[in-house]
């Protein structure tokens, strides 16, 4: 008898909202035009593409002429260091980051480094919050940008955006945030958190894969990352994946109308499953902030066991989740969030993210506790480490 499958990985990605799949349909087969095209099939495509991009903003406090559509959370993230950063060049020659950020910011900040520019990380607690005066003590009078995310996709951590933000501003400095853990999971108003561009992503909110945007304030200058065509008011080139684009705005505007609603249940699932695992299993560690985190982060460190080993016996349970970022859960390393949280590299490769959303059950929650405390018995009378 095949076992029921359960997703506890919507960090990683999330099932499509049956709203937002209707949303789509269209697009593929009866307003299939090119958006750029001047028939009426170009202006059914484009009417679909400004009514996602008022949804999309409303979901940030944006206007939607500051919102760009791109491919992913990761575009986005490389459209706005490359982008800002090349068009306020003149400013300086500085980036300040932090060292928990997503691969997708430290790695282009390491192409950065190559071509001459100095990049300083400031450092993460051991909750995986970045003080705002480590931020301050960084900036030099060549700092051009500076780049923190809001809510850490591995641990969970929101960080202090605004407070962030004031320092920047009282600086002349440009400051981007990557809100692809948070935008549409948490309230967000970009205005009122004070940046100046905005990442943030289709796939983590019930929308397809495929699609993200960039939020951008007015009268910020930018820098195209793709050449090409006028499209996306020519800082974007290249043809909009519609359907995606129809799907994501869907996706935001359900997000932020049942939000309140959707927060208050998967952080009761949360919840359950933190107290279930600490009440059944011992010599265990949760990262992260214990109150400022996103409402379906469960990231623990079980002592003397690895991570990947207690993947696999839960995939065989038919139980999905991850041993941190899917952009990193297959290089078999130690997260770099974790380790610049100070946990040994023996804790970090032992630790799972359980992600929930508003798909799973309690029901759910219980059948990982049934079946997750004889895993680690078991994988810890195998480990070398264990000592009962």
């Amino acid at each position: 008898m095949s076992k029921e499958k359960i997703f506890f990985d919507n960090a990683s990605t999330t099932r499509v909202d049956d709203r937002v799949f209707e949303e789509m349909k269209p697009y593929f087969k009866k307003k299939y035009g090119n958006p750029s095209s001047l028939h009426d099939f170009g202006d059914m495509v484009r009417k679909a593409l400004d009514k996602a991009r008022e949804q999309a903003a409303s979901l940030i406090g944006a206007n939607k002429e500051e919102i760009y559509f791109t491919s992913c959370g990761t575009e986005s993230n490389n459209f706005a260091l490359w982008g800002l950063a090349r068009a306020y060049k003149d400013r300086g020659t500085h980036i300040i980051s932090s060292s928990i950020e997503h691969l997708s910011i430290i790695n282009p900040l390491k192409e950065f480094e190559k071509e001459g520019w100095k990049v300083s990380l400031v450092p993460a607690d051991e909750y995986g919050s970045v003080n705002p005066e480590d931020v301050r003590k960084k900036i030099t009078r060549d700092t051009a940008l500076v780049s923190i995310m809001h809510a850490n996709n591995e641990v969970g951590t929101i960080q202090r955006i605004k407070e962030i933000s004031n320092i920047t501003k009282e600086n002349n400095i440009l400051f981007h945030s990557d809100g692809a853990a948070a935008a549409g999971i948490i309230p967000v108003d970009v205005s009122k958190l004070g940046v100046d561009s905005y990442s943030f992503t289709s796939q983590q909110i019930y929308g397809p894969k495929g699609a993200a945007a960039l939020y951008v304030k007015k009268g910020i200058r930018i820098k195209p990352l793709l050449l090409g065509g006028i499209q996306e008011s020519g800082r974007r080139a290249g043809t909009e994946n519609v359907p995606a684009i129809a799907g994501f705005g869907k996706a935001c505007g359900i997000a932020e109308n049942e939000m309140d609603k959707n927060n208050k249940y998967i952080s009761g699932l949360r919840d359950n499953l933190i107290k279930g695992i600490s009440d059944k299993i011992k010599n265990v560690k949760l990262n992260g902030h214990p109150a400022k985190r996103t409402p379906g982060n469960v990231h623990i460190s079980f002592e003397f066991i690895e991570g990947e080993s207690i993947l696999l016996m839960l995939n065989f349970e038919g139980i999905a989740a991850a041993s941190g970022s899917s952009c990193t859960s297959q290089a078999l390393k130690s997260s770099h969030v974790l380790l610049s949280m100070g946990l040994s590299p023996t804790m970090a490769q032992g630790s799972i993210l359980f992600s929930l959303g508003k798909y799973n059950t309690l029901k759910e929650v219980d059948r990982v506790l049934a079946v997750l405390p004889s895993i680690i018995d078991r994988l810890r009378k195998m480990s070398p480490l264990y000592k009962e």
